[in-house]
């Protein structure tokens, strides 16, 4: 190999990151702080969302949204499977159970029909609280758990809706949706809740982080409470220059607040997150017009009236039209120097999973014809100009075009 492997997923970390984390070591503020402070304040300006709350990561965003929500013991929550694992195993851990729905193919987000024809032919009102009971479980059906796959927006209007006509906590998964829009309004200010992701991945990146947006001032509260151990307010500020403050232990709460550390990698990539978002817009247009002619399936363009987020950008390989199944294709992708990932395979087709839940094969089609067929190719606002060539002259490669 006479170029170095292209790393999938490789940040875009230039020397104004390195500065801050240098001035946040040097500060000795390295815990929960002014930067994180500053952080949440930058998802609020770039959401418009009211409120905004750093934890550690997107998986504990989402365990703390069902949380505060009030979801009891086997309470279920509308989802996806064609996610990460985190999303289902959220639902888990806060006492939940999910019902997982298919996709839209196309868009390979959650079909907002199949939504509404499970909660009007499968589900009753709870006659004293008008809840919907799911009829074959017994169970109440209290939340709504869309996943903005890849960046794409779900059809939040339909969705957001059937929340309100069903009297379901929307919550969304976000982690993939950072700058994205709906009908003029940014992802983070439409639902309930909803989760971002500053993985490593990430467009912006603190490598492990998450924030939750709402625009509920008790909910933000209730969130911040339990990220940390679920002491009182007064614990947010005990170390600061405003003198110890005595606490309070109100709920057994987590450990899953951000530090100043991880939370100052971030800070100078919302100053240049417009830079950021056109650079991998053009490398979607660009891949775009390179595969057009090849015998596999680009990610559809984005719908009017939104915003993708341009997170992933996925090729759908099957074998019946181009001769080579998706892993070998991977593999020779790999062969060629070329990071790919797989995103996803169906949280119902994960041994877990099959044990606990009993999907059979062909439960949902959509999500395992995507499961069967998807690969994520580099996109990130750090490739160059011949990074990119050497991806799509490694796709014609492993093709044989």
């Amino acid at each position: 190999m006479s170029e170095p492997y292209l790393v999938f997923g490789a940040p875009d970390i230039r020397e104004e990151d390195v500065q801050e984390v240098l001035a946040t070591l040097r500060s000795g503020w390295v815990g929960t702080g002014p930067r994180v402070a500053r952080l949440e304040e930058l998802f609020r300006e770039h959401t418009g969302a009211p409120h905004a709350v750093a934890v550690a990561s997107c998986t504990a965003a989402l365990h703390l949204s069902l949380i505060v929500t009030g979801l009891d013991p086997g309470d279920e929550v509308i989802t996806t499977p064609m996610t990460f694992a985190a999303t289902a195993n959220a639902i888990l851990h806060a006492g939940g159970w999910p019902v997982f729905l298919d996709v839209d193919r196309r868009t390979q987000n959650l079909d907002p029909r199949l939504v509404r024809d499970f909660l009007e032919r499968e589900c009753s009102p709870d006659p004293r609280t008008g809840v919907p009971v799911h009829r074959s479980s017994g169970r109440h059906v209290r939340a709504l758990l869309p996943v903005h796959l890849c960046g794409r927006p779900c059809e939040m209007g339909e969705l957001a809706s059937l929340a309100r006509e069903f009297g379901l906590v929307l919550v969304e998964d976000a982690a993939h949706a950072l700058g994205a829009s709906y009908r003029g309004t940014p992802i983070g200010s439409i639902g309930d809740l909803t989760c971002f992701s500053l993985y490593v991945t990430k467009n912006v990146t603190t490598v492990e982080g998450g924030m939750i947006t709402t625009a509920d001032p008790d909910l933000a509260a209730r969130l911040k409470m339990y990220a940390l151990h679920g002491l009182s307010a007064d614990a947010w500020a005990r170390y600061s220059d405003r003198g110890f403050k005595h606490y309070e232990v109100e709920v057994p709460g987590f450990k899953y607040n951000l530090t100043d550390f991880q939370a100052s990698l971030g800070l100078h990539q919302f100053d240049r997150f417009g830079e950021i978002q056109d650079r991998r817009k053009a490398i979607w247009e660009e891949y775009d017009r390179a595969f057009s002619g090849l015998p596999v399936h680009t990610p559809a363009p984005p719908a009017d009236d939104t915003r993708h987020a341009y997170h992933l950008y996925t090729l759908m390989v099957d074998s019946g039209e181009c001769g080579v199944d998706r892993d070998t294709f991977q593999q020779r992708l790999h062969e060629r120097g070329i990071g790919t990932g797989v995103h996803y395979r169906a949280v119902h087709v994960h041994a877990y999973y099959r044990r606990i839940m009993g999907h059979p094969p062909g439960s949902f089609p959509e999500a395992e014809w995507i499961t069967d067929r998807t690969l994520s190719i580099p996109l990130g606002s750090n490739l160059t100009d011949g990074a990119v060539a050497r991806v799509i002259a490694a796709v014609h490669e492993a093709l044989g075009a």
